[in-house]
């Protein structure tokens, strides 16, 4: 097996990322890994700077990738590899984790010559999946003409990043939205766990008459057990940034429904802990997402191919929606859906003139 390493800056074409938690970010800074047994490649993808949802420095993130390629056992078969990945005292943090696992999910299901989504048990999926789309910070009408680009090419389901200024102005700009649309979108919002207890109580009674699907991450993770107070509201509450290892999934259904959960492969650390939480909460009748960080294509793809494996209630696919600069390839967006070719694996291309090699790690393999 051969192991190459390499890096992008991807950029969007006129949409402008800015939380509450990241503030305004100008591109993101891509890792992708690419896994060759000679005849076949697969692709994984991580996110480097993101430190604000995980903790982890880019740097940190990146050391650690690359002394695991440097002391990687090479002979071992992929399937193998992929224990070792989820093996305890591997060693790997969980965006490190998510690179390798990518990667190898898609050789594995290449080898088999099926879909990543067949290959992780779909019976018949269809090659897309319905996705929301975020509305970032900036004007109102930035924001409002935003929504009606998404709205024209179907995309129903908005969620808007709050947070940022006071409630006044997020709640304003929430009425605003279903002035102009009424209940012909779905709306929700997502806070980024920036409100204290009492900015909570004091928003959740004006968030009732706007029929908001869910609130994602009202206060910040370490008060989670404080989110059963703004049940009585009875405005779902998703968690997010919270759900980042099974012990949190394992308080997540302790909550009996009464909270929801947004997987990201990002936090959990890749493709297998991800299925492996939303077939739990599945199996518990919990309503649940699977979504992504802002990512390119590989990475989405992935979020899709588990989808159409799991069929969620909610899917937030948006992440590589305008990308001009991406080296990887296989999504398209129409009609509020993301489709990805129904191809081996990941069903993505990888165009390394598009990419900055890093490193060349194992050794090549006879065809």
């Amino acid at each position: 097996m051969k192991a190459t390493l390499w890096r992008g800056q991807l950029r969007y074409d006129a949409v402008t990322l800015h939380t509450a938690s990241s503030g305004a970010i100008s591109a993101l800074d891509t890792l992708w890994l690419r896994l060759d047994d000679g005849t076949r490649c697969g692709t994984g993808e991580v996110r480097l700077n993101i430190q604000y949802l995980h903790g982890y420095s880019a740097d940190r993130v990146l050391e650690n990738i690359t002394s695991a390629l440097a002391g990687w056992n090479w002979a071992l078969a992929p399937q193998a590899m992929l224990e070792r990945v989820h093996a305890d005292g591997a060693g790997l943090l969980a965006p490190a984790r998510m690179l390798f696992d990518m990667a190898l999910h898609d050789l594995l299901a290449q080898q088999a010559d099926v879909s990543l989504a067949h290959w992780l048990g779909a019976a018949a999926a269809s090659p897309g999946y319905p996705t929301n789309q975020t509305l970032f910070w900036g004007s109102e009408a930035q924001m409002l003409t935003q929504a009606e680009l998404y709205v024209a090419r179907g995309f129903t389901q908005l969620k808007l990043r709050t947070g940022v200024a006071d409630f006044a102005t997020d709640l304003a700009r929430l009425r605003a939205l279903r002035a102009r649309f009424g209940e012909a979108i779905t709306l929700a919002i997502d806070v980024n766990g920036q409100w204290s207890l009492a900015q909570a109580h004091a928003a959740f009674p004006a968030l009732q008459a706007l029929n908001l699907s869910y609130v994602e991450q009202p206060l910040a993770p370490a008060n989670d057990a404080a989110l059963a107070q703004l049940s009585g509201y009875g405005v779902p509450i998703m968690l997010d940034e919270s759900l980042n290892s099974p012990a949190a999934i394992d308080q997540l259904m302790a909550a009996n429904g009464a909270l929801w959960g947004h997987l990201k492969l990002v936090k959990l650390g890749g493709i297998a802990p991800t299925l492996a939480a939303a077939r739990r909460l599945q199996a518990a009748s919990i309503p649940f997402m699977i979504g992504q960080m802002n990512e390119g294509h590989a990475a989405t793809a992935a979020a899709l191919q588990v989808c159409r494996a799991v069929q969620p209630r909610f899917a937030e696919l948006y992440g590589a929606d305008g990308l001009i600069n991406d080296a990887v390839s296989g999504l398209h967006y129409q009609q509020g859906t993301v489709f990805i070719n129904d191809l081996p694996g990941l069903g993505v291309q990888f165009d390394a003139a598009r990419a900055t090699f890093l490193q060349e790690s194992g050794y090549a393999t006879a065809e």
